[in-house]
């Protein structure tokens, strides 16, 4: 067998691996968070978080069957940790919401549902908190507006929660 075809047969078997993991993962961790008192929304953003995860470790397998040097996949890996250290530090990036909302998601009492008052001496406002994504917190306002405001911009304003929603 030649080195081309045992590479398409590695390849083939990495992404059978990577199907498995995958479907395995999301369903095992989706039943195992059933049974905690976590929204919805949130178990689809931790199933979210550890396919990001198992994705990028197939792609450096994928990267090391098909020849890439060990240090040309180092270097891919600290560009990613360059980025992601950039994030933490760069206020208006689109980096910075991404990790403002894992910070949001982890740390911050505010959940779907909840009414929240962000106090800007410019511009108060009040809204129901509709959706939370990778980059914008979605709120509801009574007029029946929709506002979005950046995940980084939670941090730098203060966030009151008016009403918290009750468990079902």
């Amino acid at each position: 067998m030649d080195l081309q075809n045992t590479q398409i047969l590695e390849s083939l078997v990495i992404l059978l691996v990577y199907a498995v993991l995958i479907f395995s993962v999301s369903k095992g961790i989706n039943q195992y968070l059933k049974k905690t008192p976590l929204q919805r929304a949130r178990r689809k953003f931790i199933i979210k978080g550890l396919t990001l995860f198992i994705t990028i470790t197939a792609l450096v397998f994928l990267a090391g069957v098909w020849g890439f040097k060990q240090n040309e996949i180092a270097a891919f890996a600290s560009t990613i940790l360059t980025a992601l250290g950039i994030a933490f530090f760069a206020q208006w990036s689109l980096l910075s919401n991404i990790t403002s909302s894992l910070i949001l998601f982890f740390n911050h009492p505010l959940k779907l549902g909840d009414t929240i008052r962000i106090m800007d001496k410019d511009c108060p406002f009040e809204g129901e908190v509709t959706e939370l994504s990778y980059f914008f917190v979605h709120l509801k306002t009574e007029s029946g507006e929709i506002i979005t405001i950046p995940n980084a911009m939670i941090f730098q304003k203060s966030v009151a929660v008016v009403l918290k929603k009750e468990k079902a």
